[in-house]
C-alpha cells in the first residue's frame, strides 16, 4: 500500500443547486509527487443501475465555468453540451458496476481533475460528425481521482484510485471545451487509507 502525503493543496466546498449539500474535494500529492483528486462522499449509489438523469442535472452547475490546467496553462470551458454527452455517451452506457459508479461520482471533482490534468496529446477529427463542434480536433489529458469504499458496517475502509482520460474538443472559436471523461480504469495497486 503506497504512502500518501496528506498535504492538501486545495479543499473545495460547493453547494449543489436546489439542495444544501456540501461537497468536499481534496487534491493531494502521493509519495511519487503525482497529484490525485480525493472525493470524500458517494452521491450516486446503485449496485446495478445509475440514474444518469440525476448525474446530468448535477453537471449543469458547471456550464459556463472555466478552469485552468496547471500543467499547460490551458483554459478549459464547460459548454452546454457537456452534461448530455457525459451522461449519455456510448461510452457511459457501456459502463457497468464499479466503473459506472466511479464515472457518476467523479462529477464532484470535475474542476479539480481539470486542474491536475497532464499528458496533453492531440487527435484529429476522424469523422464528419464533429467538424462543427471540434473544428480543430481533440485533446486528451490524463487525470486521477479516488472514491471511498465502505465496509458492511458503513465504516470507511479505503479509497480506490481511478485513472481517466479527459476528452477536450478544440472548437472553431479557438477555445477548449470539456466533452467527456473516458477510459476509467481502477489502479489496482494504489488503494490507500487516510
Amino acid at each position: 500500500m503506497p504512502y500518501y502525503n496528506l498535504y492538501t493543496i486545495k479543499i473545495r466546498n460547493q453547494m449543489k443547486r436546489d439542495q444544501p449539500m456540501e461537497k468536499t474535494v481534496k487534491i493531494i500529492t502521493d509519495k511519487d509527487g503525482r497529484r490525485l483528486v480525493v472525493i470524500s462522499r458517494i452521491l450516486f449509489k446503485g449496485k446495478r443501475w445509475i440514474c444518469w438523469d440525476e448525474v446530468k442535472e448535477y453537471l449543469r452547475q458547471y456550464v459556463g465555468d472555466s478552469y485552468m490546467v496547471e500543467d499547460t496553462k490551458d483554459t478549459v470551458y464547460i459548454g452546454s453540451d457537456f452534461p448530455d454527452e457525459y451522461a449519455g455517451s456510448k461510452y457511459t452506457y457501456s459502463l457497468k458496476g464499479a466503473n459506472a459508479k466511479a464515472k457518476a461520482n467523479a462529477v464532484q471533482g470535475i474542476p479539480e481533475m481539470i486542474e491536475i490534468a497532464e499528458g496533453k496529446h492531440f487527435r484529429e477529427n476522424s469523422g464528419n460528425k464533429h467538424l462543427r463542434d471540434a473544428a480543430f480536433g481533440w485533446y486528451r489529458y490524463d487525470s486521477r481521482f479516488a472514491l471511498p469504499v465502505y465496509n458492511e458496517q458503513g465504516m470507511l475502509e479505503r479509497y480506490n484510485v481511478y485513472h481517466v482520460s479527459m476528452l477536450i474538443r478544440h472548437a472553431k472559436n479557438g477555445k477548449y471545451y470539456l466533452y467527456d471523461i473516458l477510459g476509467i480504469k481502477k489502479e489496482t495497486s494504489n488503494p490507500f487509507r487516510f
